[in-house]
């Protein structure tokens, strides 16, 4: 079958250079997949004039389900039968992701059975992709992966499937238990995973410190980043160890800090706790000399997506500091909330960031009934006009008629 591999010279430019290659990886896969074969026929072709040949053909899944499958069809499936149909599956991915070596070579098993053999581990939301199948293999696809405890994560507007970093099982900065978490909301929202029915996509990403591994700031719609709201603590004589051994403390840590609050006399590290905004270089810079404080919990933030419609945003605080307990209620009863205004007021693809922007966060807050805190305030503001609600307690209107 390696004989009937299509003559690929633009994709051959792409095998070039220190980098990996996803050419050298389909054309490993077409040693044995006749679809292989045809996707990179197709592909040589749009490379050569400048077309995507790929078409959006309408709606496909699995019974029940009405998300996890990316419908993809070819625009020249006369050519390319083997392509003519090439749907993407993406699969729940478990938190952290960990694997065991058996869960994976089960997982190819079905993909080389069913599909193409080609995977993507993972994709941006954290799911397992499965790329490219034929839309009757689709329920058996789906049922072989059931056997083997894996799920159909969220495609299309719904709650994507929720991913996190590895947390306390591995690191020693996690400020929470980001697995447990995640675990917990993918477990309790089903529902909206697995059925659309938002106005667009919504993600919840989880980092256990502030160093946000899985980019939650920039890319979830609610991003939970682990923090403390104690003192940083300090191992003195370690930091001392940092300074004979070579590291210019003054140069490296203090003067990089962002928020100025740290000073170094030679001796001691002296920081004004009051000042850091957890930025964590300190940190990462002396980790045997620095860590968390013990009070620790996480940041609540919202609204940060890539640049689709209204451009790119970063996540904006909505809780500075929560402890994060099961059984989340707190997290929940707010998710609760926020899907109520924004499925009921939100516009078809706009995400709850947008929606935001657009009402303004003061109506929002108000309409999830959380109270403003200065820490939600991005910038200075920029109308100059500052107006403030009347409210009047029972009877004042009264009282002003009569005055009248």
């Amino acid at each position: 079958m390696a004989d009937n591999l299509p003559e690929t010279p633009l994709l051959n430019e792409l095998e070039k250079g220190a980098w990996p290659s996803f050419v050298k990886e389909i054309k490993m896969a077409a040693k044995r997949s006749p679809m292989c074969q045809d996707l990179l026929g197709q592909l040589e072709q749009s490379y050569r004039e400048k077309i995507g040949y790929w078409k959006h053909g309408g709606i496909v899944g699995v019974m029940g389900y009405g998300g996890g499958v990316i419908g993809r069809y070819s625009a020249l499936p006369d050519k390319y039968p083997k392509v003519s149909h090439f749907h993407t599956m993406r699969i729940n991915q478990p938190a952290g992701w960990y694997y065991t070596s058996k869960a994976l070579r089960d997982i190819c098993d079905i993909w080389e059975k069913r599909g193409s053999g080609l995977t993507n581990m993972h994709g941006s939301t954290g799911d397992i992709i499965l790329l490219g199948t034929t839309t009757d293999q689709l329920e058996p696809t789906f049922e072989d992966l059931s056997k083997i405890d894996f799920d159909i994560g969220g495609s299309g507007s719904d709650l994507r499937t929720p991913s996190c970093c590895c947390g306390m099982s591995r690191c020693e900065w996690a400020c929470y238990d980001t697995m447990a978490l995640t675990y917990d909301l993918t477990m309790h929202y089903q529902d909206e995973l697995h059925r659309p029915a938002f106005p667009y996509k919504f993600k919840f990403k989880m980092s256990g410190c502030p160093n946000d591994c899985v980019a939650s700031i920039a890319r979830a719609d609610m991003s939970i980043i682990g923090t403390w709201r104690d003192d940083i603590q300090v191992d003195q004589d370690a930091v001392r160890e940092y300074a004979d051994k070579g590291l210019d403390i003054t140069s490296d840590v203090v003067n990089n800090c962002p928020s100025k609050c740290m000073d170094w006399d030679g001796k001691e590290l002296h920081i004004d706790n009051s000042f850091c905004v957890r930025c964590m270089h300190c940190i990462n810079v002396m980790p045997k000399a620095l860590r968390p404080g013990k009070d620790r919990g996480a940041t609540i933030l919202i609204g940060s997506k890539a640049p689709i419609i209204e451009g790119a945003f970063l996540s904006s605080v909505l809780f500075p500091f929560i402890k994060i307990e099961p059984p989340y209620s707190k997290i929940k009863d707010t998710v609760d909330k926020m899907w109520d205004v924004w499925c009921e007021e939100g516009k078809n693809r706009e995400r709850i960031g947008e929606f935001i922007q657009r009402v303004g966060l003061g109506n929002f807050l108000e309409a999830i009934e959380i109270d403003p805190v200065p820490e939600m305030v991005a910038h200075p503001r920029e109308n100059p006009y500052v107006f403030y609600e009347e409210y009047f307690e029972e009877g004042d209107d009264d009282e002003e008629e009569e005055e009248s």
